[in-house]
Parts: C-alpha cells; structure tokens; sequence
C-alpha cells in the first residue's frame, strides 16, 4: 500500500524542539554533526538486522528497510548538496522526491544487510565532507527548489534532524509491531 506524501515543510526544527523525537535544532552544534552521522549509522545497522525490518507498523507508515533506504539516500543527497555549496556561489538544489524515488527504487525490496552497508559508507563520506567545512564556509549558501534559502549551518542543522527523526520513527514502530 502506498504512503500518503509527507509534504511538511519541516524548516521549523531550525527554531523549535521537534515534539517527536525532540532534535532541538536552535541549539545543535555544527560541529558535532560528522561525529553524530557516524553514530546515527551505527544505530542504524542495528535496525536494520530487527527481524521485523519489512514490516510496517501500519498503513501510513514505512518500514525500518523502508526508511533505512530513505536515510541512505538522503545522506548521498546532502553529500551533493554540501558540495555544490562549497563549490558554488548560490547553487539552487535539484528537486528530490522521496516518495517517487522510494517507489521507483523498490525501497521495500532491497537487502536490509546491504542496505545497512550502503547507508554506514554514505554516512562516512558525508560525515568527511561535513569535517572539511571551517570558518566562513559555515555562512555559503545554497537555496532549496521551493525557494528555502540555507547556509551551510542552517543546512547542517536542518539535515542532522532527518536521520535522528527516523530513527525515533523505526523504534516507535518497532514499539508498534511489538504491542
């Protein structure tokens, strides 16, 4: 059954503790983030072994596998995204629709134990990427294609709460199918 688009615009973590997985996005430090993807990695491969990584808790929510393909591919996305910051004056950001791209790519078929590797070396690189950034790079900008201007910092912030949220999510689910 396909899940109903998230269509949120969820720049308000920049400014406000998230009330789900409570992320405080104000006052998260820049710099922990390549430390901090690394970890969320970590927890990840341990998701992703549940024996219930296939399973949804209910009819609008993905998977563990689901969502673990979803954090992979928005940790290569952010990758690119940083990147074109760093490397251009203003770059707007492709579009990307996670709810085609998790249908098109058969989110719900793939391997778990690959998806774990794909997502911890996705994870490494953009953590890399994200400990090269110093000093006044934390101010380049880049602009979001519904016009969502972000500095590398705000960008950062607003980034790190994806992953941690999901997380949140594939335990409350894990909760769910349990109860």
């Amino acid at each position: 059954m396909p899940i109903v688009p998230d269509d949120k615009n969820w720049t308000w973590v920049l400014e406000t503790a998230c009330p789900e997985c409570g992320f405080e996005g104000a006052t998260y430090p820049r710099e922990a983030a390549p430390a901090d993807i690394v970890a969320n990695a970590a927890r990840w491969r341990e998701l992703l072994a549940h024996p219930n990584v296939r399973d949804r808790p209910d009819d609008h929510t993905w998977s563990a596998l689901e969502y673990g393909c979803h954090v992979r591919d928005v940790f290569r996305l952010y990758l690119y995204r940083l990147g074109l910051m760093l490397d251009h004056d203003g770059p707007q950001f492709p579009n990307w629709d996670q709810d085609e791209t998790a249908v098109a790519d058969r989110y719900d078929q793939q391997d778990p134990a690959q998806v774990a590797g794909e997502l911890a070396d996705a994870a490494a690189a953009l953590a890399a990427r994200f400990a090269t950034v110093h000093d006044e790079q934390w101010q380049r900008t880049g602009f979001r294609s519904d016009g969502v201007a972000f500095t590398i910092d705000s960008f950062t912030r607003y980034f790190v709460h994806d992953p941690v949220h999901h997380v949140h999510d594939v335990e409350q689910g894990y909760s769910q199918l349990a109860g």
